[in-house]
């Protein structure tokens, strides 16, 4: 074979691509990504909240060649993951869609290993790459543009005419000099803004802007700690992670599911809210082993189903919230499991939370089971005229 130029290179890389399983694959120079500058902002806004790993590493973010020099050229493999939804229980608790399935990361970066594997025996042991999959400082979907395999959509998601928005990224960064794709750079979300409407904490703060710090997916995931009491009723029953702003996406209606097997629903994917409060560290480790639930750990996990238990007010999870309110090692878990107990606010419920006061020895928790008690007691607000109306529609703030 004679020595194949950077264009017939891109159509054998996108072909081996699509044959690995990726159902788009495009190809990026090694540039500097168009959106630094946004980026740039959004930290300086705070917007990542307490992801510090977001900044940590910000200037190799400014250009592909700080973390791979060598680098000439940026294939992107997007893989759908739309599934079919799982059968769904009384108490069960949501989660998102990307995690119904084995760990995207792995499924996703095999298949690059196999694509570098690829160029390797066509071009000889002088290829060098690097694969990533969500974990390196990367702006992938400034890369998945450039490579022309969608738009940025006002949810702040890769949108894809065809596929939506349901879809993993994972990045090669090779040395191989590959004729790169046309960038996909105009938006078609036109005057949409169901996204913004829809969401319940009003994440989405302007079109393609996030707060990351209101977003139900970092406070179910990524947010350590106590997720601040005012927008706990405002996440419903996700326990990790949160689709509506797909959900309500015009370009999600007709995508189909999945080929991926190991995308597909595991057992994980609707998990009932009682047991997920039972949980010990090793029944955690060992369920979601395979999971990308894991990345909430077993506090994370138990302290967003007491959350969801809360929401539903649900009388049969009070025992099982007072068991995590007397002897849950973890004051975050009894904390949640207090405000829970304040909203079910059954005669049990109370009395566990007034006889926890009197042996609680956390500040914080001893402060969310005075608060869960005093609301508890207040009584609920009459509806004016208004609010029984229903031609009324208040304005949009």
């Amino acid at each position: 074979m004679g020595e194949l130029s950077p264009q017939q290179l891109a159509q054998i890389v996108k072909q081996r691509g699509k044959e690995l399983g990726f159902d788009l694959v495009g190809i990026a120079p090694a540039e500097p990504p168009f959106t630094y500058t946004h980026y740039l902002n959004w930290l300086a806004q705070g917007f990542h909240g307490a992801m510090a790993y977001m900044e940590r590493r910000k200037k190799e973010r400014q250009d592909v060649r700080q973390v791979f020099p060598e680098a000439r050229s940026v294939i992107i493999g997007a893989l759908r993951y739309l599934a079919p939804d799982p059968p769904s229980r009384e108490l069960t608790g949501r989660v998102a869609r990307y995690a119904w399935g084995l760990d995207y990361h792995e499924v996703v970066a095999r298949k690059l290993e196999a694509l570098l594997d690829f160029l390797r025996a066509l071009l000889g042991e002088g290829v060098q790459g690097k694969v990533y999959v969500d974990t390196g400082p990367i702006l992938e979907r400034d890369f998945a543009v450039r490579a022309g395999l969608g738009w940025f959509g006002k949810n702040t998601c890769l949108i894809h005419p065809k596929l939506g928005s349901y879809l993993f990224l994972g990045e090669l960064l090779v040395n191989v000099a590959l004729s790169p794709d046309p960038p996909f750079l105009r938006s078609h979300c036109g005057n949409c803004t169901r996204c913004l409407v829809a969401c319940p904490t009003g994440a989405l703060v302007a079109p393609y802007q996030l707060d990351a710090r209101r977003c139900i997916s970092y406070l179910t995931i990524e947010l350590r700690g106590s997720i601040p009491r005012k927008l706990r009723p405002l996440i419903g029953t996700w326990v990790f992670g949160c689709d509506i702003c797909q959900e309500v996406c015009p370009w999600n209606r007709k995508v189909a599911p999945t080929q991926e097997e190991a995308l597909k629903p595991r057992p994980w994917a609707a998990p009932d809210l009682l047991e997920l409060v039972t949980l010990t560290e090793e029944e955690f480790r060992e369920r979601f082993r395979q999971s990308p639930l894991r990345r909430a750990k077993r506090s994370g996990l138990v302290r967003n189903a007491c959350v969801a238990l809360g929401n539903l007010r649900e009388p049969a999870a009070v025992p099982y919230l007072i068991r995590l309110l007397r002897e849950d090692a973890d004051p975050v878990v009894r904390e949640h499991a207090a405000w829970a107990l304040g909203r079910i606010a059954t005669h049990e419920a109370l009395k566990a939370l007034r006889d926890a006061l009197a042996t609680e020895t956390d500040d914080r928790v001893r402060e969310e089971i005075r608060l869960s008690l005093q609301e508890a007691t207040m009584p609920l607000p009459q509806p004016s005229p208004r609010d029984s109306d229903p031609c009324f529609l208040p304005e949009r703030s």
